[in-house]
């Protein structure tokens, strides 16, 4: 299965804030659209950053409560790993694995075009499993 399988039954939309949106404002962002991280971008289209409920718990913790008027900027993390909607599922899976991400942009042609957290990744290899199970039991019963 392909990444773009993926965006095209969950959609492609993307939740962003600025770089100089506070913290305080991220995790409204995120509490209001029930997720667990947003990409950074100054225009929707090019990847700043990515900022997590993780990054904001860890910084917390270092940091104090002072770190929620503070912008983004200073907690996202710059290097961003993408993957591209032609990318195969299994090798995004074994990425998210090894590196510990559990949220990847989805970039074609240098512009954000979605994202793809594990539970997305998850639930599609329940769905192939489901798929190949069902074809199995078709072929016994003829």
């Amino acid at each position: 299965m392909l990444i773009g399988t993926i965006l095209r039954n969950k959609g492609s939309n993307v939740t962003t804030v600025p770089p100089e949106a506070s913290v305080r404002e991220l995790l409204a962002k995120l509490a209001e659209d029930n997720i667990g991280a947003v990409v950074v971008s100054t225009d929707g289209a090019t990847i700043t950053g990515i900022v997590s409920e993780r990054d904001v718990v860890r910084r917390l913790h270092d940091r104090g409560a002072a770190i929620l008027d503070r912008p983004v900027s200073e907690i996202m993390t710059s290097e961003v790993r993408t993957a591209g909607p032609s990318d195969n599922v299994e090798e995004l899976r074994k990425t998210m694995t090894t590196q510990r991400f559990r949220h990847m942009p989805v970039v074609e042609d240098g512009r954000l075009v979605g994202i793809v957290s594990i539970g997305d990744v998850v639930k599609s290899a329940i769905e192939e499993l489901e798929t190949e199970k069902a074809s199995l039991v078709d072929y016994l019963h003829r």
